[in-house]
């Protein structure tokens, strides 16, 4: 996780308008904006955390800490306001503090056990000022003074208030009131050298940017977020005398270091690179780097993030600058950075199969400049930190410097304590002894850890397990501190977590005011030296007592201080009008005290109630903040916890057949015995006791019925039958299949029988032939619902086929659809089941907008209806 803090000022000299008819602390607020865009653009920033914290006192200068949202972070951003003094050093102090009181609850620091580069919290804190004075209450500071207290336990540990991966970038606006004069020409963006930022940006290991113009403004913040890159800084200072120059001699394109040209040419622009960044560093251009620049470099180190864990992972530390003893009842203070001592004797690089190591490439800087242009990729510098070893003040190599293979870069190696002792009692176990140590082997592996400090026994022991030969190193060399160490250490974790909790809890509480303003005296001279001192004593009647105490009794006097959130009550308090209001305020009084309801009376002034500024109009969560707490229920019912059901039945009321015994749950085996429910067709009911069963006779022709008692036919186009209608149709077949045919007559009256032959039978016909007329009806009824039910069938199957073939594209011509029309002939049925086919297609045909074919289909539907009134006209006159 990357921490990327904003310290904006927040003084009131942020105020001033610049040639761009903004504020400064306008500029400041889109500056945080324009860089968390560019931000976004790198993939790496999903592990950013944004903080915003001011100038003011705290905890008001926390905005955004640990646990705000980003819409907090942005909300407060937006609502910043300038006021007060430019108080940059304890501002400076309290973003340490919040940094550092995360970092001592978590551990990462390993006091005492060396300092693990892959244990970092990687910070980047980014002040925008306007290049002021710095001012307090005790007047103008030439320089940054951070105060010493601090809230943070184990500070003592560190002797500054910042770690190795916590570095300042300044951005300090010099925005003129007018138009600059064009800066175009400038390349680079100069440091503010002459402001206090500078040097506290030095010492963390950032830089400060002078901004003038627009354009600067937004080449140093692309220039910022190149820098938010995770690693820590390492101070490097050389010992020993320097290296000899070298002479390049080319011999058949090879020089003396066994590079050839084309190597050369390669890196030609790395080195005009460093040239350029040389340049833009130095604050005065076209001069050359002093050649013992390089001696003593503050600089980063890259710690590159594991792309499957997420985080950076190690092996070995960079070790302390004290030898560990468990007799010591305290830690000595260590610096932030680490002061790595590197001496200019070319040594060998040394490697082992599977021994792991740790490689950290160095930021460009005059030593890695240095390095490249001798070009010996194949030779290294070995570095020591003093006091690490027991016997030795200069310590024994833990690691080297070396340039990579391509001469692009500088890589810091970090292998075991005292290396190039190690190496080679490995190399000889595994090669000549076959992991089977000799006791003149354990002998001199016993002396190399005697000269191994003792926080190394645990990394040592995890690499030697890899390789392959566990149980060299004793279990007793883990631990590295002392008792009373270790319980102060988990006293400070402890503590850290307190701290940290209560911090957190502080972040967003307004901070009291002041009960008032004490009045000082104007002077610290004496009474005695006052000019009317004379006439002052008469008047106290010779005491001197009594005058020095009502001379000097108003010190103790404070002058009230009127609090914003407390609204002025008119209408209770005489004090809180205002006096130029005491003459409207009287008339407002009486008329409320003469009112002639007592409802109608008002304690508060309407206008005074609804007067709210803009900028907190829409802000409800204060107002719901502010409303009291409802009162709790008089009985309240404890929820019950289900454990088998809908959770939620209760809540929404409902109840479940499982907590109701007195629903009626069917069973099994009825549920398995009656069938599904389904289309059922009625039974018939009881016959009429009236009712005359009879055999049919043999069938005989029927006779014609009488023309005029034809029913006329139904021309309306008739609804297509649905499923539900062919099953009832195919029941009822089979039910009349299956049961004997019985004709059933009703008996009559003789007049009723009588009406009956004079209307339906023809003279000389007998009873016979009228119930053979019942039973051939029944039986073309019959005929008629199967062949309706295959009519339908084929209907169905032949629109879903036209229907397939209306939907192909690209058709607008007769012939196109000549298939169509030709399936559109084989329509069954009468003439209206076929115009309302055709009508169904016309439909489907206006919904794919294809108009041709729907003035072709309307024709086709139209000469239809014209064939059958031909038909009809003939059978008409026929008849006649």
């Amino acid at each position: 996780m990357t921490i990327i803090l904003f310290l904006v000022d927040t003084s009131a000299s942020m105020n001033q308008r610049t040639y761009l008819g903004t504020s400064l602390i306008d500029i400041a607020k889109a500056s945080v904006e324009t860089f968390m865009k560019i931000r976004s653009r790198d993939p790496n920033c999903r592990w950013d955390r944004y903080m915003l914290l001011t100038f003011e006192d705290p905890p008001a200068n926390i905005k955004a800490g640990w646990k705000e949202s980003h819409a907090t972070f942005v909300n407060e951003l937006k609502n910043l306001q300038t006021q007060g003094l430019t108080l940059m050093g304890p501002a400076l102090k309290h973003a340490f503090d919040l940094l550092n009181i995360n970092r001592m609850q978590t551990g990462i620091d390993t006091y005492g056990q060396g300092r693990c580069p892959f244990y970092l919290e990687p910070a980047v804190i980014i002040v925008i000022t306007d290049g002021g004075k710095l001012t307090t209450m005790n007047g103008v500071q030439p320089e940054i003074n951070l105060p010493m207290n601090s809230v943070v336990p184990g500070s003592e540990l560190t002797k500054e208030p910042f770690r190795w991966d916590q570095r300042i970038f300044g951005l300090v606006l010099r925005l003129p009131g007018n138009v600059p004069v064009d800066m175009a020409t400038n390349t680079f963006i100069p440091s503010a050298e002459n402001h206090p930022l500078d040097a506290m940006c030095d010492v963390t290991g950032g830089r400060s940017y002078a901004v003038h113009t627009q354009k600067m403004l937004n080449g140093a913040l692309e220039s910022l977020v190149q820098k938010v890159q995770g690693g820590v800084v390492i101070n490097f200072e050389k010992i020993g005398p320097d290296p000899p120059p070298l002479e390049i001699k080319t011999e058949n394109g090879l020089d003396s270091n066994g590079n050839t040209k084309e190597n050369q040419d390669i890196n030609t622009p790395i080195k005009l690179e460093l040239e350029e960044e040389k340049k833009t560093n130095s604050p005065m251009m076209g001069q050359s780097i002093p050649n013992n620049s390089w001696h003593n470099c503050r600089r980063l180190i890259y710690v590159p993030r594991s792309a499957q864990k997420g985080y950076s992972v190690g092996h070995w530390p960079i070790p302390e600058a004290f030898w560990p003893d468990t007799t010591n009842s305290t830690l000595p203070p260590r610096s932030a950075h680490p002061v790595v001592k590197f001496y200019c004797s070319p040594c060998e690089p040394m490697v082992i199969g599977n021994l792991p190591f740790d490689k950290y490439e160095l930021e460009p800087s005059p030593l890695t400049q240095y390095i490249l242009e001798r070009r010996q990729p194949n030779s290294c510098w070995q570095v020591f930190i003093n006091g690490s070893a027991k016997y030795s003040d200069v310590g024994h190599p833990f690691g080297y410097l070396k340039a990579s293979s391509t001469l692009s870069c500088v890589n810091l190696f970090l292998m075991p304590y005292n290396y190039p002792v190690l190496l080679p009692l490995l190399d000889e176990l595994f090669k000549v002894h076959k992991l089977k140590p000799t006791q003149k082997w354990r002998s001199q592996f016993d002396t190399y850890l005697k000269t191994m400090p003792s926080y190394y026994a645990g990394p040592l022991k995890r690499a030697l397990a890899r390789m392959g030969a566990p149980n060299l190193v004793p279990d007793n060399m883990d631990n590295s501190l002392s008792y009373s160490v270790i319980t102060y250490l988990k006293k400070l974790k402890n503590q850290a977590k307190i701290e940290m909790d209560r911090l957190i809890a502080s972040v967003g509480q307004k901070v009291p005011l002041h009960e008032g303003i004490k009045v000082d005296s104007r002077t610290k001279t004496s009474i005695l030296q006052r000019r009317d001192f004379n006439q002052l004593l008469q008047n106290a009647g010779g005491n001197l007592q009594n005058l020095k105490q009502e001379l000097t009794d108003f010190n103790t006097f404070t002058v009230a201080v009127a609090d914003r959130d407390i609204k002025p009550q008119y209408y209770r308090n005489p004090y809180d009008i205002p006096r130029k209001n005491l003459i409207d305020q009287i008339a407002r009084m009486r008329s409320n005290f003469l009112q002639k309801s007592y409802h109608r009376t008002k304690l508060v002034d309407d206008d005074q109630a609804h007067s709210i500024p803009v900028q907190q109009m829409g802000n409800y969560q204060d107002y719901l903040k502010k409303q009291p707490a409802p009162l709790r229920e008089l009985e309240t019912s404890p929820a019950r916890l289900h454990t088998f059901g809908n959770p939620f039945k209760v809540k929404m009321n409902m109840v479940d057949e499982a907590d109701d015994p007195t629903i009626d749950k069917p069973s099994k085996r009825r549920s398995l015995e009656s069938p599904s429910p389904g289309p059922k067709r009625r039974k018939v009911g009881p016959l009429p006791k009236d009712y005359v069963f009879s055999r049919s006779p043999t069938p005989s022709p029927p006779a014609s019925p009488i023309p005029d008692q034809m029913p006329e036919e139904d021309f309306s186009p008739k609804p297509e039958p649905t499923d539900y209608d062919m099953e009832e149709n195919s029941m009822s077949e089979r039910e009349d299949e299956d049961q004997p045919l019985i004709i059933a007559e009703p008996e009559q009256s003789d007049t009723k029988k009588n009406h009956v032959r004079e209307n339906h039978v023809p003279h000389g016909e007998s009873e016979e032939h009228l119930l053979f007329n019942s039973v051939n009806s029944r039986q073309k009824s019959v005929n008629n619902s199967k062949k309706d039910s295959l009519i339908w069938t084929h209907n169905t199957r032949l629109k879903h086929t036209v229907y397939k073939e209306l939907k192909k594209p690209g058709r607008s011509k007769w012939k196109d659809y000549d298939n169509l029309f030709h399936q559109l002939n084989s329509v069954q049925g009468n003439v209206e089941l076929k115009c309302a086919f055709i009508s169904d297609v016309i439909r489907e045909a206006s919904r794919f907008k294809k108009k041709v074919l729907i003035q072709m289909l309307e024709q086709f539907q139209n000469s239809l209806m014209q064939v059958e009134g031909r038909k009809r006209n003939s059978l008409t006159m026929e008849t006649r």
